[in-house]
This record gives C-alpha cells, structure tokens and sequence, in this order.
C-alpha cells in the first residue's frame, strides 16, 4: 500500500540523516494520489521536526535595483523584454539599503538580502553593496546575504570579506525545462555561480519557482540538482503572474499542489533549511500556516522584488502560535 511506502521511506530518513532517496523513490512520492496528501504531509513534518526542531528562518529583502534586466526569463516583471509598468530604479543608496535592514530586522527578520536586477553589477555597484554590508553588519544582528546575479571567484570574496555570509542565486527550475523559461544564459552559468559562492566560503541559497509549467519528473530533478549541489539553504517560490511577462496567463497552483510540492523537497532535502518566499499568499492564501507541516522551516516576510508580501506581524504572529522560534538558519 503507499501509506506503508510512504510511512517505510520516511522511517528511513529519520533513522538516516544522510539517506538520499532516489529519483524513483521520489517520483513515486510525488504521483501520490490526492487522498495520501495528509499521510505525505504527516511524514514530511517528522522529518522536519526530527532536523528542525521547532527553528524557523525568518529572511527578508529589499528590491535593491529593480527592473532594466537583460535577461528574458519569462516569469519575471524585471526583464527588459516585458512591458509590466513596474517602478524601475538603480542601485539604492547606501544609506537606503542600511536603514531597509534595520526596519526589517526591527519587524522580527533574521537574515537580510540585498537584491538587485540583471546578469552581472558593476564594479561601483558592488563597492556600495559591500559597504552597505559592513554597516549592517554593525548595527544590527542579521545573517546578511545578497542575490547580485553571477559571480566571479574574486566577487566572491570580495563580499566575504565586506561581512556577507550568505549568497543566493536561484536556479528558477530543472534543467530540462529551463529552456522554456529563460534563452538569454546557460544553465551551467547559474550553477557555476552557486559552486563559485561555495568555493568562498558563503553559505548558499538557492531553489526555484514552481508553477511555471514544468512537470513532477521535473520538480524532482530541480529538487535532487540541489541536493547535488550541496545548497544550504532552498527558497521555493510559487509563480504569481504577472500581467505583460511571458507567463502571465498562466493559472496559479492549487493550496494542495503547492503543499505537495513542499514535502517533496522535504522528502528530498532533509537536512536543509526550506524557505518558502514569493507567491505564498496568493497560492496558499488561507492555508499558509500548512507550510510547516508540510515540511518548511523558513519564511521570506516583507514585501518581494516587484509584489507586496503580507504583513511582518501577521507572519510573526502565526509563527508565535505554532510555538515555533525564529532564528537564522545557514
């Protein structure tokens, strides 16, 4: 029966922490009915439970330069070829990025990232990033993390050194599908990037959006391609469309499909920090607190890159009545 299969595999996990389920034993999980979705769920919240506790990542970001990309990924309001009436600007000032962490960190996040738009940023660009880092660091006791597009080895350690512990770089979805979302860079590009920030000694994020059309073989695959990789920490994102890009007709994933796709990654990464971030309101809406069952230990509060998030309290708040405890992760 699948309940005993689900029930065997989960066993194994708990017994195991370096147990890597493989692909076919994943893809079995995720062709699970829709009437072993709460048995899938229960499991799913062991494992966390067995790896997290009861430790929840609060991260947060500020758009740090937005739109203006030359990249084409089809999902994305930033992206010079879509025309979404987004407020476009440049890099933040310093002072700005500064006084965007310390709100943050006041409002009850953990971690900080600093985001910005585009394949690659100047050299004066990250000089501000760096010293913006440096201040935080000082004033506040945020995880600092940053998302600046593809990295050079001397990039790399150059924002070790400014105070950064953490990088994130997306990887959007698997491989095999990634020609349906993005032409503009290779897919090595992206993963060359996260081995590169790993070789420095920063704690990598790094995950995807699902929604945007791929299959369950290929949530798979993105899921065990970070595995691979050896990420520290995996930001799941449901696509929200957004009118003018490529994929704004697209229908949103169901609460059930979307908490399903959660413990899979569980299942899959059970020792890591799984974060859930864009998306989760619309998607989830009043089922969002199933997060954790399903298997999260993270959430991305504040607003995101170009959409409103819900309220800082609020999430606060339904972390504070699930008796969890937010800390950083990585």
């Amino acid at each position: 029966m699948l309940n005993s299969y689900i029930i065997k595999l989960t066993e194994t996990i708990l017994r195991d922490a370096t147990c890597r389920i493989s692909e076919e034993e994943a893809c079995r999980l995720a062709a699970l009915p829709e009437e072993e979705m709460l048995t899938l769920i229960l499991c799913a919240d062991k494992i966390r439970r067995k790896y997290k506790e009861n430790r929840i990542v609060t991260c947060s970001i500020t758009n740090a330069k937005s739109g203006f990309c030359s990249e084409d990924c089809a999902f994305c309001a930033q992206s010079s070829y879509h025309e979404t009436g987004i407020e476009s600007h440049p890099l933040l000032s310093e002072e700005r990025l500064v006084e965007d962490a310390v709100k943050l960190h006041e409002n009850g996040a953990t971690e900080f990232s600093m985001v910005t738009s585009g394949f690659m940023l100047t050299e004066a660009e990250l000089a501000t990033i760096g010293r913006a880092a440096g201040r935080i660091k000082e004033q506040t006791g945020l995880l600092l993390c940053s998302s600046l597009g593809v990295l050079t080895a001397a990039r790399a350690q150059q924002l070790k050194a400014s105070g950064l512990a953490a990088y994130h770089h997306n990887l959007e979805t698997a491989r095999s599908f990634f020609p349906q979302v993005c032409t503009t860079h290779n897919y090595d590009d992206d993963v060359e990037t996260v081995r590169i920030a790993k070789a420095a000694g920063l704690k990598v994020c790094c995950g995807g959006i699902l929604g945007l059309g791929e299959s369950w073989e290929q949530r798979v695959e993105l899921a065990i391609t970070l595995r691979d990789l050896d990420v520290d920490s995996i930001p799941i994102n449901f696509l929200n469309p957004i009118a003018g890009t490529r994929m704004g007709a697209r229908p949103l994933l169901s609460p059930q499909e979307a908490l399903k796709c959660i413990a899979l990654f569980r299942f899959i990464n059970p020792q890591k920090d799984i974060t859930i971030c864009g998306g989760r309101e619309v998607t989830l809406r009043d089922q969002q607190s199933w997060i954790f069952a399903a298997g999260a230990n993270g959430l991305l509060i504040g607003n995101y890159l170009t959409t409103q998030g819900r309220d800082c309290h609020a999430d606060m708040e339904m972390i504070k009545d699930l008796g969890l405890v937010a800390e950083q992760g990585c």
